[in-house]
Formats: structure tokens, C-alpha cells, sequence
């Protein structure tokens, strides 16, 4: 199996614009910025928006794009810059795209006037459907696929290998490495772009998750903090989106790689009593994890919280534990990759040997990835 490398990481958040930031950040400890009004009750993490000129050039191009669509587009093309890719036609004509995304944002207008006449349908079911029908515009849907994500970034970029989209939350993220990595490894491809991007400030999004009962409603808190006082999430906006490539593929371009992902795990556990904890142990198990250095992507969720803490201080009792969401907020899709830039970032600096990324959703899956200095 070859070796596969991180080459490139570009990373976009409420903390600012590229690695360095972000690293400065997590080792400074400083309080994150978060927006306790916009959204009342329920604080966000606002982007620190981009200079989107200076990697989607056409005006034409971010006005048909989403705020989560160019987040996406701008965090791929710092990860092309960083991996010294960006301008080398021939080698973005082979490389491939994997993106984890969801959906795009809604027609709150519409939203607004199902939801008020749900109250007094008398078949809310029937109701529902026959207003989903006729008052939802196609063409609004088709505009807010997730692999438009992909497309996007294909088309003002030049990445025009083969492109996959994963959706499902968290899980997608994990996936999207997953696939890129096993398919370095393997032999069947040499490089790939992967990554994800969310947009936190949407009352759609908090609509969804608060119906569900996931959000914090208070102050920021720390993830490891919340679950005391009833747990919930910080939703967070941002993209992350990494080059990985075989190790021969990078030494032949001379780009010196910043880390190796070792392994991946993905599984989706039944939620019930001790099963995330059990997950998580099993998948360092099966990695062969030593790390010193611990990347959480926690939600704050009460239960799955607690669980992953006590599990990742069983699985390294002696080393460094982070938590992305108190870096970032929790950005879902993008939370594991943003993982990953941050071990990588970390191993490349010298501050860690070895580091194990979580991700454990907010409602199902869980996935652990392996990261090491190249060698």
C-alpha cells in the first residue's frame, strides 16, 4: 500500500483565513468569536468573510453561488495554492474531487407559510405534501444540489478528474477522506482535492437542528463543558478542503507533504448507552493508534459527549486534547477535514508525532482518522 500525504490545506472559518491562523488560535487558547444576536437565542460562529476575489475571479460566478457554495470554492483553492497545484493545468486535469456537503439553503418565504398553516390542517401530512408540490420552484432545487459544490469548484478551478459528493452530516466528511485516501493507497488514483464547507448562518439550518433539540442556547461554553447544563451544539460556518496524494506523486513534483494519514475508520454505531465510547475504542484499535496529540470534532450533544472524552482518555490518557467546535463552532460536513488540516498543520510544525482526528455525529456515525509524520 502507498503512502498518502497531505500536501495542501485550505481552511476558511470563523477564526479567519488559512492554517497558520488557525493553529495560532488553537494553541493560544483564545476565546472564539461567536455571534449571540443575530440568531437569538442560539449563538453562531460567523465566518471572517474572504476576499472571495482572490480565488473565484468572476463576479458572475460567486453571484450564482451560496454563501456555503463559496466557502467551498475559496477554501479549495487556497488548499491548490498551498500544494503548489493551482497553476499546473495538466496535473488538475487528472486530479479528482471529493466533496461532503449538504443541501442548500431554503425559501424561508415559503418555509414560513407551510410551517404557519401546519397549525390548523386538519391532515398535516397531506397539507405538507400538496405545499411542497406546488409552492417549491424546481429550478430553486436544482440551483441547490450538493454536487453543485463540485461543479462549482471544477469549473472555476480546472479540477476536472472524476468528482464524487457525499452527503450525511458527518459522516460525509469522514467518507469523503475515507475514499480519497483508500484510493491513493491503493494504486488507483495519485491525487485528490477533498473537503467540505458549511454555512452556519441560516435559520433553516437552526430550525432543523433546534426541532431536534441539538442546540445550545446559551453563551459560549466549551463542547466538554455543555453537557452539565443540558449539551447542544455551536454551529459554526466555514470550508476546509485538503491535497492528498501518494508520497511518490508529491516527491516527483517536489512538494514536501506536511503529513500522512495512516488510516481511516468509519462505522455507524446503534446510539444506545456506551456505544459511542465502544466505537471509538475499537476504531484505535483497529488504527493502531498511538497519538499525542487528540483532535475532537465533539458536538456538546449530552451523553455522546461525555462518552467520546472518557473514550479518547482511555485511548491517550497522556496527550494533547482538542476540541475543533471550540476553535471553529461545529461545521458538520467540513468538521473532520478541518480536523485532519489541524493535525496535519501540527505534525508539519513539529508540535506532534502523531495525531487521531474524531468525528462523532451529532445524531449517527462515527469515524476516526490516523495521521503520522510522513516518513
Amino acid at each position: 500500500m502507498r503512502e498518502v500525504v497531505v500536501t495542501g490545506i485550505g481552511l476558511v472559518s470563523s477564526v479567519g483565513e488559512g492554517v497558520e491562523a488557525h493553529v495560532a488560535a488553537l494553541q493560544g487558547g483564545a476565546t472564539p468569536r461567536t455571534d449571540l444576536t443575530s440568531f437569538a437565542p442560539y449563538p453562531v460562529h460567523p465566518v471572517t468573510v474572504p476576499n472571495y476575489d482572490t480565488q473565484i475571479a468572476k463576479k458572475s460566478d460567486q453571484r450564482q453561488m451560496e454563501p456555503w457554495q463559496k466557502l467551498g470554492c475559496y477554501s479549495a483553492g487556497l488548499a491548490l495554492d498551498a500544494a503548489q497545484a493551482k497553476e499546473d493545468a495538466a496535473l488538475k486535469s487528472a486530479m479528482h474531487l471529493v466533496v461532503a456537503a449538504g443541501g442548500g439553503e431554503r425559501d424561508y418565504a415559503v418555509d414560513g407559510q407551510i410551517l404557519t398553516g401546519l397549525r390548523s390542517a386538519a391532515n398535516p401530512g397531506v397539507y405538507l405534501n400538496e405545499r411542497l408540490m406546488s409552492d417549491l420552484r424546481p429550478t430553486l432545487f436544482l440551483a441547490q444540489l450538493s454536487n453543485l459544490l463540485a461543479g462549482n469548484i471544477s469549473i472555476v478551478h480546472g479540477v476536472t478528474g472524476a468528482s464524487r459528493t457525499f452527503m450525511g452530516e458527518e459522516s460525509s466528511g469522514v467518507d469523503a477522506l475515507r475514499i480519497a485516501q483508500a484510493r491513493i493507497a491503493s494504486g488507483q488514483n495519485d491525487i485528490f482535492l477533498v473537503g467540505g464547507s458549511y454555512n452556519a448562518e441560516r435559520p433553516d439550518a437552526l430550525l432543523i437542528y433546534e426541532m431536534g433539540g441539538f442546540l445550545w442556547k446559551k453563551p459560549f461554553a466549551s463542547v466538554w463543558d455543555r453537557p452539565a447544563q443540558g449539551g447542544g451544539m455551536i454551529l459554526g460556518s466555514g470550508g476546509c478542503f485538503l491535497v492528498l496524494e501518494s508520497r511518490e506523486h508529491a516527491d516527483k513534483r517536489g512538494v514536501k507533504p506536511l503529513a500522512a494519514i495512516a488510516g481511516i475508520s468509519s462505522e455507524r454505531s446503534r446510539r444506545e448507552s456506551g456505544s459511542v465510547a465502544k466505537a471509538l475504542r475499537e476504531a484505535a484499535t483497529q488504527l493502531g493508534a498511538k497519538p499525542d496529540v487528540l483532535l475532537s470534532g465533539a458536538t456538546g450533544v449530552k451523553g455522546i459527549t461525555e462518552e467520546e472524552q472518557s473514550a479518547l482518555r482511555d485511548i491517550a490518557p497522556n496527550a494533547k486534547l482538542h476540541a475543533t467546535a471550540d476553535l471553529v463552532g461545529h461545521t458538520v460536513e467540513a468538521q473532520a477535514p478541518t480536523g485532519v488540516a489541524l493535525a496535519a498543520a501540527l505534525i508539519a510544525k513539529g508540535e506532534a508525532q502523531e495525531a487521531l482526528v474524531t468525528s462523532v455525529g451529532h445524531w449517527r456515525g462515527e469515524g476516526a482518522i490516523r495521521l503520522m509524520k510522513a516518513s
